[in-house]
């Protein structure tokens, strides 16, 4: 199990999330957005902004998604 904060995976809190492999970390992080939309959380709402204006450029989001499963991939296992 690797950990990733929200903030890591571009969201706006340190909420620490554990998985096995990235895809399944950027799954619960879609469901922890999905939370705080719906709480209108300001912060999150925010970086979900974000991230929508970088959805707008596909090769923009893809090195984007390239960097963060690197970074997953380059953590430590946790014990």
């Amino acid at each position: 199990m690797k950990k990733m904060t929200c903030k890591q995976l571009g969201g706006a809190c340190d909420k620490e999330f554990q998985a096995n492999s990235f895809d399944e970390i950027a799954n619960i992080s879609k469901q922890h957005a999905m939370q705080m939309f719906q709480m209108k959380d300001e912060n999150h709402l925010k970086a979900m902004d974000d991230m929508q204006q970088l959805m707008q450029k596909p090769e923009a989001m893809a090195q984007w998604f390239d960097s963060k499963r690197k970074e997953f991939d380059a953590l430590p296992e946790d014990e």
